[in-house]
């Protein structure tokens, strides 16, 4: 890890200690965007497949996620459906993204935009995010769904609670509408982590050589 990594790391976790009653979720603003872009790719920095796909450098790793979320955020304006969570002085600590059913597929003219942006991270790890997110989008389930993701909560803030009170929101905003939520993850501690939350496991299969889960949640009948 790098030295400005390390710092930005340090200063996450050196802050003070979390009054989960203070943290607000609400929707991502436009200024707010780099921001968001930030807590990604610091947070996801060390999953299994970002560090398969974008190489042992952590540093490197970091980079290229922030390149590949922002060029989504341009290309198909998926931050606009965003939820964060904000301590008390507006700092975002956790974001998640939330794409609602009738979502369309990326168009033509936006698939020309973006392959050349991902091409940007260099030919071999392009060709490693494109088998991984295909493989991901591939087995989507067919009847209408919230997609979730991506979720992550800022390196050094995680194991505070504040993802699950993210989560909290995220899942009554799902029970009112009486709508189904899909996701995919490459760490087995998500997987016990959404299952508090209603997801059950739908399918797991190897991608790029790492284990990965989908999961699938349904209304909760108490709602």
């Amino acid at each position: 890890m790098g030295t400005q990594e390390r710092t930005i790391d340090a200063e996450v976790a050196a802050r003070p200690a979390l009054n989960l009653d203070l943290v607000e979720i609400g929707a991502l603003s436009a200024t707010e965007r780099d921001a968001a872009l930030g807590v990604l790719a610091r947070g996801m920095r060390d999953n299994p497949v970002h560090v398969r796909a974008f190489g042992a450098d952590p540093a490197l790793r970091e980079q290229r996620l922030a390149a590949m979320f922002g060029t989504t955020f341009t290309v198909m304006s998926l931050h606009e459906q965003m939820l964060v969570a904000r301590d008390d002085r507006g700092t975002i600590l956790a974001v998640c993204q939330m794409t609602p059913p009738d979502t369309l597929p990326p168009t033509q003219l936006q698939q020309l935009h973006l392959m050349p942006r991902m091409m940007a991270m260099g030919p071999g790890a392009a060709f490693l995010t494109v088998r991984w997110l295909k493989a991901w989008t591939d087995r989507d389930p067919t009847e209408p769904h919230w997609h979730l993701g991506p979720l992550a909560v800022d390196a050094g803030l995680q194991g505070r609670g504040i993802g699950s009170r993210l989560m909290k929101v995220v899942c009554a905003r799902l029970d009112a509408a009486r709508d189904v939520a899909w996701l995919e993850t490459d760490k087995p501690e998500n997987v016990r982590f959404y299952e508090k939350f209603g997801f059950t496991v739908a399918a797991e299969t190897d991608i790029l050589g790492l284990p990965n889960w989908f999961m699938i949640r349904r209304p909760s009948r108490r709602s």
